[in-house]
């Protein structure tokens, strides 16, 4: 890693956990690039999903648990 990759981590680190899922949320979308191939997979798997839980093969979780999960491992960091 280069030292200005290096001084920018050390001073993200520093940041509120919110503040650094804001600064990686950021990066992130500046190497979002569409991809049809990509989207096709993941719009493949969306229909797998929802059909298993159709079937009865797999279960929902209320968004709410959800939720409380990660705000307890935001709490943590």
């Amino acid at each position: 890693m280069s030292q200005a990759a290096e001084a920018l981590s050390a001073q993200a680190a520093m940041l509120p956990p919110e503040e650094r899922m804001e600064v990686v949320e950021r990066i992130l979308d500046s190497l979002d690039e569409p991809d049809a191939t990509l989207d096709a997979l993941w719009a493949k798997e969306a229909d797998d999903r929802l059909a298993a839980y159709r079937r009865g093969e797999i279960k929902a979780l209320d968004l709410s648990d959800v939720i409380a999960k990660y705000q307890v491992i935001s709490k943590r960091a």
